[in-house]
């Protein structure tokens, strides 16, 4: 096998599997909606630093606990994450059968910046909301995603030859 081959082979198994990891995650959404929603109502309630022992902050003026907003919240997160979803497989349809990388590259892109824009969403708004004093697991996970997303868009579009 040679260089070129070996290297497509390593672009596509990440197509694939970023399109498959942003499916997944916009299934598990639309699927669990209600419960999604309260997870994100819990950071932007701030109700872990209320849990004992109770941490009070000046950041607490910031607690949101309209329901209808953290639904609001992660509509725009779905709606954001279905547009990814819709064109990595676009992007995945040219890399195997389309055009090429050339052609899959603008949409595979266009995912990428899809994700890494839901991703600053939940990163910002945990920020906002103060999760890295109690949740600071999931802000690790956030900042993880994104340098994952990151070293996709390398792979995807330095020129390797």
């Amino acid at each position: 096998m040679d260089t070129p081959t070996s290297l497509l082979i390593f672009q596509i198994t990440c197509c694939v599997g970023l399109s498959l990891w942003l499916s997944i995650s916009l299934i598990n959404n639309l699927q669990a909606f209600a419960s999604s929603a309260g997870a994100i109502g819990e950071t932007m309630s701030m109700a872990p630093l209320a849990q004992p022992p109770g941490i009070s902050l000046p950041l607490l003026v910031r607690a949101m606990t309209s329901h209808a907003i953290h639904r609001l919240a992660l509509s725009t997160i779905v709606l954001t994450q279905a547009a990814a979803v819709l064109a990595a497989w676009v992007g995945c349809y040219e890399l195997l059968l389309g055009a090429g990388l050339e052609v899959a590259r603008p949409w595979l892109n266009l995912a990428l910046s899809a994700t890494l824009g839901f991703l600053f969403a939940m990163l910002l708004g945990g920020i906002w909301f103060g999760y890295w004093i109690r949740q600071e697991g999931l802000q690790l996970t956030h900042l993880l995603l994104m340098v994952w997303i990151l070293l996709h868009f390398v792979v995807l579009n330095v020129r390797w030859t």
